[in-house]
């Protein structure tokens, strides 16, 4: 059975990958399972600069998922170069995505810059859903217009494959996927969090100290699917599917709607080792399924 899937020319011996911000820089779980099971790693979304993040509390529970206000805490662009890429590929040999964040178009062309010229680097994972500073503080991903300016300034810097990810917090994701598309994006990933809220109502104030925060988890699956679905019918770059998945059968699921490649999030964080243990089912499901190449399924809903 044949696992091996292919983003804008980079193989991966499955479609696997632990998301960004469920997963550290990969080296938080060498010690804990062979990391070379993963089809590749999206590393911990990335700034300029080094961040502390948001205010505590900054995670709240929810039935079937989770909400975070993390707030992309980092270490910033240069030790992720000079550091963490370096010391991941001693250990791991499969694609590494390096999630780039920013909070002007100036700050996500030289954070891509760097990235790109990282020799461990295989793919750029732009996160647009960042407020725009210059821009009234509204996110780069809910404008066509400012996720394409975005797109355009990485892709003249970049030379390595660029994913946009994409805020799902739009009315038209597809709008969305096509301006990028059309600026120059290599692929998309989909979706990132849901914004949600949660309150406490002894204390009569949010949970999270940020008031609102990005909601995730298995709960969001059905949702997920839908714009996959929609984005890779609209579109003709592959995209990595993200949102909900939990086991095996949601990874087939999400490549029916029409993704490459299937990212694992905040499932990552409720079960360490769930995506060692998607590796090792998904041959299973497909011989249940009688899918002899998952790239036959690609996008078949």
């Amino acid at each position: 059975m044949v696992t091996e899937v292919n983003l804008c020319g980079v193989s991966l011996k499955n479609p696997v990958v632990p998301a960004s911000g469920t997963f550290g820089f990969g080296l938080e779980m060498a010690g804990t399972y062979d990391l070379n099971v993963l089809g590749g790693i999206s590393l911990k979304g990335t700034t300029r600069e080094s961040r502390f993040g948001n205010e505590c509390p900054r995670i709240a529970e929810c039935p079937d998922g989770m909400i975070n206000s993390v707030g992309l805490q980092n270490p910033g662009i240069d030790v992720l170069v000079k550091e963490k890429v370096p010391a991941l590929r001693k250990v791991y040999d499969g694609t590494i995505i390096a999630n780039i964040s920013g909070f002007s178009i100036d700050e996500y062309a030289e954070c891509c810059g760097k990235a790109g010229k990282c020799d461990g680097v295989d793919i750029v994972e732009v996160n647009i859903s960042c407020p725009n500073v210059h821009g009234g503080g509204l996110a780069f991903g809910t404008s066509a217009k400012a996720a394409a300016e975005v797109t355009k300034a990485v892709k003249e810097v970049c030379r390595k494959p660029v994913f946009i990810k994409l805020s799902p917090n739009v009315t038209d994701i597809v709008e969305i996927a096509k301006a990028c598309e059309d600026a120059g994006a290599d692929g998309l990933t989909l979706i990132n969090t849901i914004l949600g809220m949660r309150i406490d109502i002894l204390k009569r104030k949010p949970v999270v100290a940020n008031k609102y925060g990005g909601f995730s988890g298995r709960a969001v699956l059905p949702v997920a699917l839908r714009m996959v679905n929609q984005v890779a019918h609209a579109c003709n770059v592959p995209v990595m599917g993200c949102g909900g998945v939990s086991c095996a059968e949601d990874v087939i699921e999400m490549m029916m709607a029409g993704a490459t490649a299937v990212q694992v999030g905040a499932e990552n964080l409720r079960n360490p080792m769930v995506c060692k243990e998607i590796c090792e089912n998904l041959p299973k499901i497909m011989k249940e399924l009688k899918i002899n190449d998952l790239r036959e399924i690609i996008g078949i809903v």
